[in-house]
């Protein structure tokens, strides 16, 4: 095979002969080289169409569209909590509306009652205390609702102490006089029970061994019985503490005292000044932690005091 190439200047025309292996060669290489040269074209125009500044723009508009999603999960997460909350501001609401209408009906009833002016203060947090419980459980709330279901359960644990006080004054509850010891070391309220109770300083479930009876800082602190005076000085959580023992089993505590008056040794009868009254020890404002033992176990004290006026 031949290919006969004519000029148009009247050159002689030239003859190319396929036949020819060398001439072959050449063909074959200049075809490949024209192929090589376009794929390397096309490579060119595709490294400066898909340049690194639109491939980092690609990037960026996914981690947007990433972005948008995140913050449309985290909207439903706080509308969620949102109405939690709701929920449990309308709940915290009634129980503050219960509240004032208990401190109403206190008043009314002292009212009644023809008690003394400031005898009961609805509106004052009673004095509590006690040793620490290292061997209750805690519990916890969120910050904001901790704080005011903290108080607003403070200020119900007042309201019931004050109005079961006032119901003994009003019904005239009496204490059978035979029971030793008897009466109440000093006048009062009783603030805090005997039994379980929330600690006051940390809130953990704590176990009150005998019942604390708000007074004024210094009211002379009577004893409940005769006996000998078995202990006086401090205890830890307890404060300064007058310990009576009155024989038959029964032994008496008197704790958080401002000033000790008796002494060890010392042999006291019923009506004796044997400290003043105070807040030493694990206290949050003047009272006298009272506990009653019998046979070397604590008991409960409310048994033993008689309703005073």
């Amino acid at each position: 095979m031949q290919i006969i190439l004519v000029s148009r200047a009247r050159k002689l025309p030239k003859t190319l002969d396929l036949a020819n292996r060398r001439l072959r060669w050449k063909l074959i290489s200049v075809a490949s080289l024209a192929v090589l040269g376009c794929m390397g074209a096309g490579v060119a125009l595709a490294m400066l169409v898909a340049s690194p500044r639109d491939r980092a723009l690609g990037e960026i508009h996914d981690l947007q569209q990433q972005i948008q999603q995140q913050n449309a999960q985290l909207g439903g997460v706080r509308q969620d909590a949102q109405r939690s909350l709701d929920a449990l501001a309308v709940k915290l609401g009634q129980l503050q509306a219960q509240s004032t209408r208990l401190n109403a009906l206190g008043e009314r009833l002292a009212e009644v009652g023809k008690l003394d002016d400031g005898e009961f203060d609805f509106d004052q947090q009673p004095a509590v205390g006690g040793i620490e419980d290292a061997g209750s459980s805690a519990y916890a709330l969120p910050p904001v609702l901790d704080k005011s279901i903290n108080q607003l359960a403070s200020q119900f644990d007042r309201q019931q102490a004050q109005l079961s006080a006032l119901q003994s004054l009003l019904l005239d509850a009496k204490i059978e006089s035979n029971l030793k010891p008897t009466g109440m070391p000093v006048p009062g309220y009783i603030s805090s029970y005997f039994g379980v109770r929330a600690d006051p300083f940390d809130g953990r479930s704590a176990r009150h061994t005998g019942i604390d009876i708000s007074t004024p800082l210094g009211t002379p602190v009577h004893t409940v019985a005769e006996g000998m005076v078995t202990f006086a000085g401090v205890r830890s959580g307890y404060g300064n503490v007058i310990e009576i023992d009155h024989g038959n089993g029964y032994m008496t505590r008197y704790a958080h005292n401002s000033a000790l008056v008796a002494h060890p040794g010392q042999h006291v009868q019923v009506g004796d000044v044997i400290a003043r009254a105070g807040s030493t020890g694990r206290s949050t404002g003047s009272h006298v932690h009272f506990e009653v033992w019998y046979d070397g176990r604590v008991v409960n004290p409310l048994a033993f005091v008689r309703s005073h006026r």
